[in-house]
């Protein structure tokens, strides 16, 4: 082993900076000199560490999924606090909605209350997105002996969809309730103000003609209102939105993505059963001007 004095070492200490620059500017000069030299290079010893890269990055995606399983354990712990609170949030309701039950049947009993008929309806599957003269409409196939009839209303598996606009000998068209040419009466179910739901051609509706005094809240569901007799009440429809200061409604059914509806006959029966107080008649809400349908 050769031995160098401390005065050749501080010399080679010295230069080693400068030739590793002066071999960075050799290689630089060689990769532009011949292209194809360099890139066999770069090959060449991604060859030779590609074994090596591969014994390393087995050991870390172990330890990247052991950690990531450490965080799910630790994420799982939280989540069941949430749940277990949850649950006794529900409990909570379950009392309450179970002493509600027993208040409704005493009060329909008192009341002499006898509900309506449960209401016939044809199911019938969405065959076309067309909208004819409607630019929110969609078309659903009946077969050949329905007794679908215009003015009967449409609803999926989570709230109003619209009403029957056209009859044919085996289809039928049901104008959305986004359509510009829809006007619903609506129930602001927190307050239970009136207010009419107005098609915009967009995804979502928007609210007129509430109460001034009991604007729409953020959030708030609606519902539809028995006024001039035009829907059933209490149907969902959906979820007060505001886009800057305009109440929108973001609806309750996949208007977007429909595949069966079902068609119900409202005439001889009431989709759902109304409340007790439904019996009773109420004066509007102050504020609110009567229209026409």
């Amino acid at each position: 082993m050769i031995r160098l004095s401390i005065p050749a070492r501080q010399a080679l200490g010295r230069l080693a900076l400068p030739l590793l620059f002066a071999g960075a500017f050799a290689l630089l000069l060689l990769g532009k000199a011949d292209a194809l030299l360099a890139e066999r290079a770069r090959v060449a010893i991604a060859d030779a560490l590609a074994p090596l890269y591969g014994l390393v990055s087995h050991p870390l995606a172990r330890v990247r999924a052991d950690l990531a399983e450490m965080a799910h354990l630790f994420s799982l712990a939280s989540e069941n606090a949430a749940l277990r609170e949850e649950n006794a949030h529900l409990r909570q309701w379950q009392s309450v909605a179970l002493a509600l039950e027993a208040e409704n049947k005493t009060l329909r009993a008192n009341l002499h209350w006898i509900p309506d008929p449960d209401a016939a309806y044809v199911t019938a599957r969405v065959v076309a997105d067309a909208g004819g003269v409607y630019a929110r409409a969609v078309l659903v196939a009946v077969g050949s002996h329905h007794a679908i009839e215009k003015g009967q209303i449409a609803l999926d598996d989570q709230g109003l969809v619209g009403r029957v606009t056209e009859i044919g000998a085996r289809s039928a068209r049901i104008l959305l309730i986004t359509d510009i040419n829809s006007r619903i009466p609506v129930t602001l179910e927190r307050s239970r103000a009136r207010a009419i739901l107005a098609g915009t051609n967009g995804e979502m509706p928007r609210l007129l003609f509430w109460p001034q005094e009991t604007p729409p809240e953020e959030g708030e569901p609606v519902v539809t209102s028995a006024e001039a007799n035009a829907f059933p009440a209490g149907l969902p429809i959906g979820t007060v939105h505001y886009v800057g200061a305009s109440p929108m409604v973001v609806p309750a059914a996949h208007l977007t993505r429909l595949d069966i509806v079902r068609v119900f006959d409202t005439k001889r029966a009431s989709v759902a059963p109304p409340e007790a107080t439904a019996r009773v008649s109420r004066p509007a809400p102050p504020g609110v001007v009567p229209h026409e349908w």
